[in-house]
């Protein structure tokens, strides 16, 4: 008789398969990446071709029209997952993407520009809901943090993808080129096309890939179709493990009553787990990572590198996102979820406090490059991954996917807010007040983790149900 805290070398894991069905899943985490930025690279282009360089109204409204879809596909993530599983809506997402990059760089009118945006836009909130989720469904506990990360790994390849793909296809601009020039070059005319053109090949590989991988089993055990399920599981990991999460999740899911009203949720211990996951969700996007993000350009413009660099400094930030995604798919599994978010908070609340010190006495250069550099190596390798990772796994198997897409609507929601606010924080408060503020939501960041979330390593999903 095994006990609860099983390590891995107690059962005949099949680490290929799993790496194999995971890294699949992981790819809506890819093109949530890559969709999410490659806009970014077409913007000084595409604003010309439809005439909205000054219209500050209407740049905005291009560059955040997605989130409108992000917002929409975490909603309904909840609602088609409990229903359809988790592979079919995977397939949606895939389908979504494909018709979003291609009809994004086919059009010749701005209006259906939007559309094409929001369709991927729902594509991303699908995706940024179900595949962590997934993910963390069909792995042992022992190899859970790391494979779920793997999203959040392939999230970072999709931006640096993104970034490069948008270095490679723009031909080089002249500084002093003017707004007709540019719109009557290659640039202007086709360039920005392929750039959204260019997420086809992952969104079709996905797309057809998503096939090749099983149902959830928790999902088809809420079902009632435990056999199926426990021969999915007898694939992931032989017979006794199937035996044991089989019976484990039995304990927990009473498949007489699989429905979940609204109401449900906001009863009892549900109402917790909504609350859990809404915080969550606000802190990890208000810990102000985006604010660095978008002054990385700045800062490296007043280090005195030319505006003919900023793409390749961006890459170079995409650079460190990666490498320290990979140091945290190697560690998280070790050092557990609950400290690397603690070092996290403690580490970006300290950076911040320097950065805005460095605005404060308006003192600029390498030093502060660095700074900016280190809080996005820092983010990589602790909050980012974590969130994904405590979101997929804190919610009980009754109600994970309805729990999940209000959590991840919330972090949209909260991306939302902190892009929309921003402008206004910054005017009232300056540059460093700003930094400032976010140092402070990184302290509560540091304390609700610590007092209101257990250490969830080592367990399985119900034992962590357990847990609450």
């Amino acid at each position: 008789m095994k006990s609860k805290g099983n390590t891995n070398s107690n059962y005949d894991y099949n680490l290929k398969y799993l790496l194999f069905i995971s890294m699949i899943s992981a790819l809506g985490g890819l093109l949530f990446g890559y969709d999410w930025v490659v806009i970014g690279g077409a913007k000084p282009f595409y604003e010309r071709f439809f005439e909205i360089s000054y219209l500050p109204s209407l740049q905005g409204w291009a560059m955040s029209s997605a989130l409108i879809g992000c917002i929409a596909g975490a909603i309904v993530a909840g609602k088609i997952t409990e229903h359809f599983g988790r592979k079919k809506p995977l397939a949606l997402a895939a389908f979504l993407f494909i018709i979003s990059a291609l009809g994004t760089g086919l059009v010749n009118n701005f209006n259906l520009f939007i559309v094409f945006r929001i369709i991927g836009g729902v594509g991303i909130g699908l995706a940024s809901t179900i595949s962590p989720m997934y993910i963390a469904e069909v792995s042992p506990s022992g190899y859970r943090g790391r494979l779920v990360s793997l999203n959040q790994l392939a999230i970072v390849i999709g931006i640096l993808a993104a970034q490069i793909v948008n270095y490679l296809i723009a031909d080089v601009v002249d500084e002093n080129a003017t707004d007709q020039i540019i719109l009557n070059s290659w640039n202007g005319q086709i360039g920005w096309r392929w750039m959204f053109w260019a997420e086809l090949v992952p969104a079709t590989a996905f797309f057809v890939l998503i096939f090749k991988i099983p149902e959830s089993p928790r999902w088809l055990s809420k079902k009632g179709k435990k056999i199926l399920s426990t021969k999915i599981l007898s694939s992931i990991g032989g017979v006794n493990y199937a035996e044991r999460i089989q019976d484990e999740i039995n304990k927990t899911i009473n498949t007489t009553n699989t429905k979940i009203g609204f109401s449900e949720l906001l009863k009892g211990k549900n109402k917790r787990f909504i609350s859990l996951g809404i915080v969550l969700a606000f802190l990890q996007q208000w810990c102000g990572i985006n604010v660095v993000f978008n002054y990385a350009e700045e800062v490296f413009t007043g280090a005195g590198y030319g505006v003919s660099d900023s793409l390749f400094n961006i890459i170079l930030t995409g650079v460190v996102n990666l490498v320290f995604t990979l140091v945290a798919i190697k560690v998280i599994d070790n050092w557990g979820r609950k400290r690397l978010w603690l070092i996290g908070s403690v580490g970006l609340g300290v950076l911040y406090i320097l950065i805005g010190l460095f605005y404060y006495f308006e003192m600029k250069g390498i030093i502060l490059v660095l700074l900016v550099v280190v809080a996005i190596a820092i983010y990589a390798l602790t909050l980012a991954p974590v969130f994904w990772v405590l979101a997929s796994e804190v919610f009980p198997n009754k109600i994970r996917g309805s729990v999940m897409s209000i959590t991840t609507t919330a972090l949209w929601v909260a991306c939302f807010l902190l892009t929309y606010t921003f402008p206004i924080i910054n005017k009232t408060m300056g540059t460093h007040g700003t930094f400032w503020l976010y140092c402070f939501v990184c302290f509560l960041c540091f304390l609700f983790v610590k007092y209101k979330i257990p250490e969830t390593k080592n367990k399985s999903l119900e034992e962590i149900e357990d847990l609450f």
